[in-house]
């Protein structure tokens, strides 16, 4: 789909992902991308740049679709930050055309479109996450889980960041080709190795901030001890709240709890030191505070869907 003001990345990224699955399996030929919108008149991105549509959403809307992507659009909020743009006559064509699709899915702030059209109801979705915040606000109804790169509920996908629509589209094409296709196209886009759907999108440095000078100073204290003992009593008290207030806290202004928002910690600085030095797995489980390496590995595989070593043998640099 395009429309006034869409994201270009959003639009260009999936296509290269089924041009390269084309190169890689030509009987895969009958898999092609259409550029759909309201008129045929040249549509400008949020980028500048102009798009030519091939088809009118009149002319596709009798179906059959096979696979409907929906892309998004932001404006600044005003607070440094951004808002998913919404247009209700993109929304109502939403709904129409994924009415006829065999799949639906969003790519970054789409799933705001995907939610407005009533498609995300009872069903978990994320986006980016830079605007989770807004998805769970204006619909209660969505079950919005901001942290996976992209999420399957049935014959609807959400994806995450920009980047995370190739991860979404490789899932798309292992899903009706199979994981060995999928796989030597991620390898054509230098992508290592496909990431899981409940793979992380963002490390915790760059979560949303806090907006309170308490909670900055609680996570500066888990930062500077995570090598110690952070569970809800001592955070407590280095808080000078009440276990019950401190849980709340951590609710209200990051959305999680505080044994969670403690180990999404520990799994970063764990990741920039298997990235960075050569630690044992040892070494890594006791300074970022997981005491043992069973511990480090479970935890691994809750946030990031690998284990540490796996994880070591893709990304170590230096």
């Amino acid at each position: 789909m395009l429309f006034e003001g869409v994201d270009l990345l959003d639009v260009t990224g999936p296509p290269e992902v089924f041009a390269l699955l084309r190169r890689e399996r030509p009987e895969a030929s009958g898999c092609r991308v259409v550029l759909a919108a309201e008129s045929l008149d040249p549509v400008r991105t949020a980028a500048g740049v102009r798009v030519l549509p091939d088809v009118t959403y009149d002319e596709v809307a009798g179906g059959p679709i096979d696979t409907l992507l929906v892309p998004g659009s932001v404006e600044p909020d005003g607070a440094g930050g951004v808002r998913a743009v919404t247009d209700p006559r993109t929304v109502g064509w939403v709904g129409k055309l994924a009415a006829v699709a065999r799949r639906t899915a969003s790519v970054c702030v789409g799933a705001h479109l995907l939610a407005a059209a009533g498609l995300l109801d009872g069903k978990r979705a994320t986006t980016h996450w830079s605007t989770a915040r807004q998805l769970a606000a204006e619909h209660p109804a969505v079950r919005v889980d901001a942290d996976p790169i992209f999420i399957r509920e049935g014959r609807v996908w959400t994806g995450a960041g920009i980047t995370a629509c190739l991860d979404l589209s490789l899932a798309l094409v292992a899903e009706d080709f199979g994981e060995a296709t999928a796989l030597r196209v991620a390898r054509q886009l230098v992508m290592y190795l496909k990431r899981p759907s409940g793979q992380s999108q963002f490390s915790v440095p760059t979560e949303p901030g806090s907006t309170t000078r308490r909670m900055d100073e609680l996570r500066a204290y888990v930062t500077q001890n995570l090598a110690g003992r952070l569970t809800v009593p001592d955070l407590a008290a280095a808080a000078h709240l009440s276990e019950r207030q401190l849980t709340r806290l951590f609710k209200t202004e990051l959305g999680v709890t505080p044994a969670s928002y403690v180990e999404s910690a520990r799994v970063e600085v764990a990741r920039q030191r298997l990235e960075s030095t050569d630690d044992t797995l040892d070494r890594v489980a006791t300074a970022c505070g997981f005491g043992t390496v069973d511990t480090l590995i479970r935890a691994f595989r809750r946030r990031l869907g690998t284990t540490p070593t796996e994880y070591r043998g893709r990304f170590r640099h230096g």
